[in-house]
């Protein structure tokens, strides 16, 4: 019996590893920000593993799809810091949803489990692409990095207002989706907790 929670753990987080790469692809930029900033939906299969399996399942997925798409794409610098980015926004914004949503297990607890991981997600990747992921792209493909105060207009004017938008787009579709899976994920949970 364990045995086969372990494999169908495996496989699902597979699966949604595999889905969340997929979704990986079906990106686009918003108009007024940063091209070079694009929305994709790859974050929902990500949260739905964390809310059925835990916290690891849902960063195993977020890690599984970013090394997939540094093998199959690469990247500009040559150095992984866009999937570093894009792994480390959907570390924070699984988490919080995944622990505001454990200890309140209704529509309203996983709401404030979303907003909370928007919020989380702004103003965290804010500050790390400050201090870390803005420099290492300078750095990595040789380009003269701006002034503090370039990089915080730069930061304030599209890395905040991108995650806080990307933040309630990937809200709503998890919200849609709760509704039509509510029934078949209580189930996968009573069946975790047994």
């Amino acid at each position: 019996m364990k045995q086969s929670k372990r494999v169908k753990k495996m496989v699902t987080v597979g699966m949604l590893s595999g889905i969340s790469y997929l979704l990986m692809w079906l990106s686009f930029p918003l108009p007024l920000l940063p091209p070079f900033l694009s929305v994709d939906f790859s974050d929902v299969p990500a949260l739905l593993a964390a809310i059925i399996f835990g916290p690891v399942a849902g960063i195993t997925v977020e890690a599984i799809k970013n090394i997939l798409h540094y093998i199959v794409q690469g990247s500009m610098t040559g150095v992984p810091v866009g999937q570093l980015a894009n792994f480390t926004a959907g570390v924070l914004f699984i988490l919080p949803t995944y622990f505001i949503f454990n200890k309140i297990r209704t529509t309203k607890g996983l709401g404030l489990g979303l907003v909370a991981g928007t919020v989380s997600m702004a103003l965290i990747m804010s500050v790390l692409n400050y201090y870390i992921f803005l420099p290492a792209f300078t750095y990595f493909l040789n380009v003269p990095s701006g002034s503090s105060a370039q990089m915080i207009e730069g930061i304030v004017k599209g890395i905040l207002p991108f995650n806080i938008i990307k933040g309630l787009i990937v809200t709503f579709l998890f919200l849609l989706l709760y509704k039509k899976l509510a029934i078949w994920l209580d189930r996968q949970l009573e069946i975790k907790n047994v």
